[in-house]
């Protein structure tokens, strides 16, 4: 009765994984709308969109056939006067950015300073160690209870 228990806990824990890894989960603002989206990160329920939901921009599906989102970028940008954060979904390789985190060609007077990419759900925000801690843990207690 007890390894049942166990083996259909595993499976509800693998199960969870492998639904999380298809479905990226990134906050997405921009600073100039909200100030809460800028270098003092304030995340609010409204910002959280899943990435499965939210088509790439029409620049970038000229370069890859990229329909599914990779991760969450986080970039800076000099608009002529201030700097400006824009938190988005991220399409195109995670091992390349340069193409995934080229700027929108229609807009050349913006200058890109930074583009910072991840992999995690909701990693595009200030407290991105949050959900890999809780990952481990999970890992461990389910390491300690299947052993």
């Amino acid at each position: 009765m007890v390894s049942a228990v166990k083996s259909l806990l595993a499976i509800a824990v693998i199960a969870s994984v492998v639904c999380s890894a298809f479905a990226v989960q990134c906050y997405l603002c921009d600073s100039a709308t909200e100030p809460k989206c800028g270098e003092k990160f304030e995340a609010s329920e409204g910002m959280k969109f899943d990435c499965a939901r939210v088509s790439p921009p029409r620049f970038l599906q000229n370069f890859f056939n990229v329909h599914n989102a990779t991760g969450c970028m986080k970039k800076v940008l000099d608009v002529p006067g201030h700097p400006q954060i824009i938190r988005a979904c991220y399409f195109g390789d995670v091992s390349n950015t340069q193409s995934g985190c080229q700027s929108d060609p229609s807009l050349p007077f913006v200058k890109q300073l930074s583009c910072d990419v991840c992999t995690g759900n909701l990693c595009n925000g200030s407290s991105a160690t949050a959900p890999i801690a809780a990952a481990i843990v999970l890992f461990f207690a389910m390491a300690r209870m299947l052993s």
